[in-house]
């Protein structure tokens, strides 16, 4: 084995720890030092504050009547009862299902239907869609029914609506409430609750897309979202005195795990913004003394660009992550010279990994962080294989990159094929993309096996466009691929056959789109073609219209740096 990844694995030491006990553990060593802070409305909890409304919050969910097992949605941006409710649930083993903000009515009714989801909280809204009326379409008997009894016929597992705020709504229970039931819970009824969890039990479920189908629910266990995120931690050598900005949203990975994972297992301050805007990241990164900021690609380079980044204060800034989509070597090194990045390191992975399974630490070359992804994680094994045969590859061949360790699902929810299709039996997790190992360990992303297209840190499946889309009237067939993209890292690109005698034009198709599926999903390059590429056996050669993409519409490439 390699000297670099030999170093890594002789450190591992499988703890296996809930969530709670990762927390509590926390909370006894750093009480006083400051756990939650929202610079924008001086919003601030130490670790003894924080670790005091998630009790109390785990009791009143209890007195609610949840119980262990059972699933507890949030659509919600980073607002700042999120992650006390991530680590309420943990403690009384319900688990939490993040939902994306970006969903919309019939993401959101697929995702409560698949996963047979008891209980829901959610905000007001989300710039122009309102949570709140999509909810009561879907479920219109929240407004006459009384609460505690609630029953909704399309969604007959939802026992339960909760808003994610102070305020009150038709039929729903609000923050203060639930906080105030927490007294009809003593200290042994709650500690036998947390006695009975086992490390290894579900207690996260993402909705992510596939290669097959639409959004699986991917189940993720205490000690694989609990040891990832140490080791991600320690490997930017996070500590009680660094500050991480954190303006990554919470549902993804990127926010829960190493994000907030990460700060708990190691007592960093979470700063974390409500929602993206590079001027609050920069005004915060300046406020707050930061040592770390994370980000996807975009929006480093939203916070570079923007017009006032030289009035802010970025010397406090060390290490960080770079992650969700292609890095930019270019990119990369502006970070480090213009936002004293000197440490920034790189993660790669996927949800079904918890998520990571390679990042660059901060004693690796500049070279290394800015052209690989890393080398393998402490306890977890990376191969370069035979997508068929699972068979390791020689160094420097490429094929599909596998991994298999603690991190690895327990599977997706209710879909036992496709969770076979996805970890082999000797327990390789396939990723479906291409790389190549070097001779120390270190891997580089060359492509993908998958259709999926990752926009901007979004995973995007090509078949649910399709499928939408070939509801719309004049259209025949459609095929929709990823195109190259400078910024974005990849942007959704639709190929169109209409109907004989029909005149599509490419913003009817994104009016189509537009308020009905997320907007990330909506293709920003449209073109009409009388035909698909085809192989002798009648197969669409997706690879070739993915080239005729990047012929059409090469402004997507442009350097914007």
């Amino acid at each position: 084995m390699e000297k670099k990844v030999r170093q890594r694995q002789a450190q591992f030491e499988l703890r296996e720890w809930t969530l709670g006990q990762i927390l509590d553990h926390t909370v006894s060593r750093f009480p006083d030092n400051e756990a939650l802070v929202y610079a924008d409305r001086d919003f601030r909890q130490t670790w003894r504050e924080f670790g005091e409304i998630v009790d109390r919050f785990a009791k009143g969910l209890m007195a609610l009547g949840v119980k262990k097992g059972e699933k507890v949605a949030v659509w919600a941006t980073n607002v700042p009862y999120w992650v006390a409710l991530q680590f309420a649930t943990a403690k009384i083993g319900a688990i939490l299902i993040t939902v994306n903000t970006n969903y919309r009515e019939h993401e959101l009714r697929y995702l409560l239907t698949h996963s047979e989801c008891e209980n829901l909280f959610l905000i007001d809204s989300v710039r122009d869609h309102d949570y709140l009326e999509t909810l009561y379409r879907i479920a219109p008997e929240l407004r006459v029914q009384a609460r505690q009894s609630f029953v909704c016929k399309s969604l007959p597992h939802l026992k339960r609506v909760c808003f994610l705020g102070m305020e009150k709504h038709r039929g729903m229970y609000s923050v203060p409430e639930i906080l105030s039931l927490s007294v009809m819970v003593d200290d042994d009824e709650y500690k036998a609750r947390q006695d009975s969890l086992h490390p290894w039990d579900v207690i996260n479920m993402q909705y992510t897309s596939g290669t097959t189908g639409f959004p699986r629910g991917v189940m993720l266990t205490h000690v694989g979202v609990g040891l990832n995120g140490y080791w991600i931690g320690r490997h930017q050598n996070f500590g009680p005195n660094d500050r991480v900005c954190l303006p990554v949203p919470l549902f993804h990975c990127f926010g829960c795990v190493l994000g907030v994972s990460a700060c708990v297992n190691h007592g960093a301050t979470m700063v974390i913004l409500e929602s993206f805007n590079p001027l609050k990241v920069l005004a915060a990164v300046d406020s707050e003394r930061c040592t770390a900021l994370y980000g996807v690609p975009t929006m480093f380079l939203a916070e570079l660009e923007h017009k006032l980044f030289h009035r802010f204060d970025m010397s406090t800034l060390r290490t960080g992550i770079m992650a969700g989509s292609v890095c930019p070597e270019p990119l990369m090194r502006r970070v480090i010279g213009d936002m004293n990045m000197k440490e920034i390191t790189i993660c790669y992975g996927l949800t079904e990994g918890s998520p990571v399974m390679t990042q660059s630490d901060i004693h690796d070359t500049l070279e290394q962080r800015c052209e690989t992804v890393g080398c393998a994680m402490p306890g977890i094994e990376v191969r370069v294989a035979d997508p068929e045969t699972c068979e390791e590859l020689p160094r420097g061949q490429v094929g599909e990159i596998l991994c298999r360790g603690y991190n690895v699902m327990k599977g997706y929810y209710n879909m036992p094929e496709d969770t076979a299709k996805a970890i082999s039996p000797e327990g390789w997790l396939h990723s479906g993309d291409l790389g190549v190992m070097d001779e120390e360990g270190y891997l580089r992303i060359t492509g993908r096996i998958k259709d999926m297209i990752i926009r901007g840190g979004e995973n995007v499946y090509p078949r649910e466009i399709e499928e939408y889309l070939m509801g719309m009237p004049g259209v025949l067939d459609v095929q929709v691929v990823a195109l190259p993209s400078f910024k974005y890292g990849e942007e959704v690109a639709a190929f169109i056959i209409p109907r004989p005698g029909v005149e599509i034009q490419p913003e009817d198709v994104r009016d189509f789109c537009r308020g009905k599926i997320a907007w990330f999903k909506v293709p920003k390059y449209v073109a009409m073609i009388s035909g698909f590429p085809l192989t002798a056996s009648g197969k669409i050669q997706k690879y070739l219209l993915r080239e005729q993409a990047a012929e059409l519409w090469p402004e997507a490439m442009q350097p914007k740096l």
